[in-house]
C-alpha cells in the first residue's frame, strides 16, 4: 500500500490582537505614554527643521526658508578659525578628565553596599546624595566662596601650611581640576544610586555559596559584585563616550571669567556667546551640528565595540 505524503499549506490565521484592538484594550497605558511622546515630538523632533540654518546665511527679516543657501561655508569658517583647536582641546581634556574618574561612583557604590550598620549607611548615603540637589548657581557660588583668595576656607587651610593665597578661580591652570572634581563631589552619590540598584539585583545565594567556599569579602566583590554590575557599567560608559564632545555649559559659564577663558572656553559656551549674545545664528547652528555629529559617530563606534562583550545600547 502506497502512502502519499501530501504537503498541505497552513491556513493564514488572522491576528487576533491587532494594534487597534490592543490600543482599545490597553488605552490607559497609551494615555500615560502620551505626555512623554508629545514632549519628545514637540521639543526634540519639530525643532530639527531649524538645522538647515547651518547651511544658510540666516536673516531674521527673510526667515528660515527665505534666507539664502551658503552650503558648507559656516563649517569651513569654523574649521579655519584660529580658536578651533583651542575649543576642541578644552572640550576633550575636560571630558577625558571626567572619564578618568569614572570608576569613583562604582567604588562608592561597592563601599556603601558592604556597610552593615544600617544607621551609618543611611547617614553616608544622605551625605553623598545631598550635593546633587543643590542648584548649579548656588553650587558655583559655594565654590567661589570656598576658594576666595582672601576669605575662602580653602586658602585659610593652605595658609596654616605656609601655602598661598592661591587665586583658584582666575588661574587657567586650576580651572579643569576645579570643574571636574567639584562635579564629582556634586554627582558622586547620584551616580552611585544606579550601581546600588544593580547590586541589589544580584542573587544573594551567590554570596552564600562563596562564603561556604571560604571566599573573602574582597574576593566576593571582585568575582560576584563586579561581574553582576558589569552590563550597567558598560551602558553608562557608552553614554558617557557619546557625550565626549558635550559639556553642560551652565556650570562652565558661571565659573568662567576673562582671566581663565583660555582654559574654560569650550564648544558649548562658544556657541552660546556667538549664537545668543552676538546673534550669529547660522554660524552657531553649524558648530552645534558639527558637535552633535561627532558625538553620534563616537557613540556608534563605542557601542559597536561594546557589542562584543554582549552588552550594548542596541
Amino acid at each position: 500500500m502506497r502512502i502519499n505524503n501530501l504537503k498541505t499549506k497552513t491556513p493564514l490565521i488572522p491576528k487576533k490582537n491587532s494594534f487597534l484592538k490592543y490600543l482599545k484594550t490597553h488605552w490607559q497605558l497609551y494615555v500615560l505614554l502620551a505626555p512623554a511622546l508629545i514632549y519628545i515630538i514637540v521639543f526634540k523632533y519639530v525643532p530639527m527643521y531649524g538645522l538647515q540654518l547651518a547651511f544658510k546665511d540666516y536673516m531674521p527679516s527673510k526667515g528660515i526658508f527665505g534666507s539664502p543657501w551658503v552650503g558648507f561655508d559656516n563649517f569651513l569658517r569654523f574649521f579655519h578659525a584660529y580658536y578651533f583647536w583651542d575649543l576642541i582641546k578644552n572640550t576633550l581634556l575636560i571630558n577625558l578628565y571626567n572619564l578618568i574618574l569614572f570608576p569613583i561612583p562604582i567604588i562608592v557604590a561597592l563601599s556603601l553596599n558592604e556597610l552593615r550598620d544600617g544607621r551609618f549607611k543611611k547617614i553616608a548615603q544622605t551625605i553623598t546624595y545631598a550635593p546633587h540637589f543643590i542648584s548649579v548657581v548656588v553650587f558655583v557660588g559655594m565654590l567661589i566662596a570656598f576658594l576666595d583668595p582672601s576669605t575662602g576656607i580653602v586658602n585659610h587651610v593652605l595658609g596654616w601650611f605656609g601655602i598661598g593665597p592661591i587665586s583658584f578661580m582666575t588661574e587657567p591652570g586650576w580651572f579643569k581640576t576645579i570643574f571636574v572634581w567639584s562635579g564629582q563631589w556634586q554627582q558622586l552619590g547620584w551616580g552611585a544610586i544606579i550601581y546600588l540598584a544593580a547590586l541589589a539585583g544580584i542573587d544573594p545565594e551567590l554570596h552564600e555559596a562563596a562564603k561556604v567556599d571560604g571566599a573573602s569579602r574582597l574576593r566576593r566583590i571582585w568575582h560576584i559584585n563586579l561581574p553582576g554590575i558589569l552590563p550597567t557599567i558598560i551602558i553608562l560608559l557608552i553614554l558617557d563616550m557619546g557625550n565626549l564632545m558635550s559639556i553642560g555649559f551652565e556650570k562652565i559659564l558661571l565659573m568662567q571669567n576673562p582671566l581663565n577663558l583660555d582654559s574654560s572656553q569650550v564648544i558649548q559656551t562658544y556657541v552660546y556667546d556667538i549664537g545668543i549674545l552676538n546673534g550669529q545664528y547660522s554660524y552657531s547652528t553649524a558648530i552645534g551640528l558639527f558637535n552633535a555629529v561627532i558625538n553620534f559617530i563616537i557613540l556608534i563606534f563605542f557601542n559597536r565595540i561594546a557589542r562584543r562583550t554582549g552588552t550594548s545600547l542596541w
